[in-house]
């Protein structure tokens, strides 16, 4: 066979070698996901009976909001972790027949429902032991999902034989991470991802700090940011990893589609991250009540329209842009830096949220300043009310309007 003399021949070379096997750790993995996942299903298959028989018995018109709110992130967390255990048993016969592509889909549905059920405990019960063992699970979901995806696999062939034929200049041309099956603009696996919500958290919090300086209170410049360290709004990031998932197949279709559904997709984000902060903490981050079509006081129609207008613009002008960036990172810091930067961004994402948790436990009168957490015992000592408030200076705080139990 002859030797290939260009990074396309090398590429065609790559995708027609046969998957490698998946490891005898990954497949132990996989035995003890079915066995693990089995004995849940059990569990919670008497636990949902339970709760069943409870909802049965209370008329939740005679309950408080906060109760029936409680009642029911309750619920939902059981059946998402339900989902997860039947999930994790299918993962586990995946992973054993060494089947990659479905391996790694499941791994990703699995992370998401993962992140569903510590934002119900968060909701409930605070940062507490309660989080630990979804936490755990994404980290090994998410190195599951790395190691199976086809076109990580891929990549990291291509890596090989171009490191090895020093044809590393012809690769990073910005067309790394795109899908090259054509179904979508880019393959969506956790490096692209993870870049896609780190750049939108600083672009967002751009926009809206020039929105609110421009048009909200002219000249007055206000602190916008979302988390404790780095100029960076998360919910920009999350939105757009969510229209970049939902519109990746779509990006080239007509501009009025993109723009409707950027907007549901931003304004019920909206609306959730809103619900959201009120429930676990009592916080009232903005308030669109009296404003056209507003839903709830969380998100109205401008909003959306706005949301619309940035996820068209994300889609079919800055997403390509973005990916020419990122692909300049050098293929032997690719994966190192993408590691290093996603550790950082998730101490500073738990520091917010540990944050957010002291603030409330104080602001409620239920801080235990003699049985405390580390993580909060650091978090009373280095961000303490005066800093919380002039960090997040569009947060209010009222404990009373939170559903957690006090």
């Amino acid at each position: 066979m002859a030797e290939p003399n260009g990074t396309l021949d090398i590429i065609e070379n790559v995708r027609d070698e046969e998957p490698e096997k998946l490891s005898l750790f990954v497949r132990i993995y996989g035995a003890l996901s079915i066995v693990a996942g089995g004995l849940q299903v059990l569990s919670f298959v008497l636990a949902i009976l339970t709760l069943v028989g409870f909802f049965g018995r209370v008329d939740l018109s005679e309950l408080e909001y906060q109760t029936t709110t409680a009642l029911v992130i309750t619920l939902v967390s059981t059946v998402l972790s339900v989902a997860a255990a039947v999930l994790f048993v299918v993962l586990g016969v995946r992973l054993i027949r060494g089947n990659r592509r479905r391996a790694a889909l499941i791994a990703n549905v699995l992370i998401t429902i993962e992140a569903l059920i510590m934002v119900c405990n968060y909701m409930m019960t605070g940062m507490s032991s309660q989080m630990i063992a979804p936490g755990i699970n994404m980290v090994i979901l998410i190195a599951i999902q790395s190691y199976c995806d086809p076109a990580l696999l891929e990549e990291r062939r291509l890596q090989r034989k171009l490191l090895a034929l020093n044809r590393k200049a012809e690769a990073e041309d910005g067309t790394l991470g795109r899908d090259t099956t054509g179904r979508g603009y880019i393959t969506l696996n956790f490096f692209n991802i993870f870049w896609v919500f780190v750049v939108c958290c600083f672009l967002g919090l751009v926009v809206e700090v020039i929105y609110h300086m421009t048009v909200v209170d002219f000249g007055v410049y206000q602190d916008r940011a979302g988390l404790l360290y780095g100029p960076f709004s998360p919910i920009y990031g999350v939105g757009a990893v969510l229209m970049t998932v939902a519109l990746n197949r779509f990006y080239n279709r007509n501009p009025f589609i993109i723009f409707v559904v950027s907007g549901i997709i931003g304004g019920a984000f909206e609306f959730f991250v809103s619900w959201f902060m009120q429930v676990s903490f009592g916080i009232v981050a903005w308030d669109y009540s009296g404003t056209f079509l507003n839903i709830d006081g969380r998100t109205n129609f401008m909003f959306m329209c706005m949301w619309g207008a940035l996820g068209l613009a994300w889609v079919r002008f800055a997403l390509p842009i973005m990916l020419k960036i990122v692909n300049k990172i050098p293929w032997n810091w690719r994966y190192s830096v993408t590691m290093v930067c996603t550790v950082l961004m998730t101490i500073d994402c738990v520091l917010t949220l540990a944050s957010f948790d002291s603030w409330y436990q104080r602001e409620a009168g239920t801080m235990d300043y003699e049985d405390t957490p580390a993580i909060v015992e650091f978090c009373n000592e280095h961000y303490d009310n005066d800093f919380m408030t002039s960090r997040f200076q569009t947060m209010i705080m009222n404990p009373d309007n939170a559903s957690r139990a006090r």
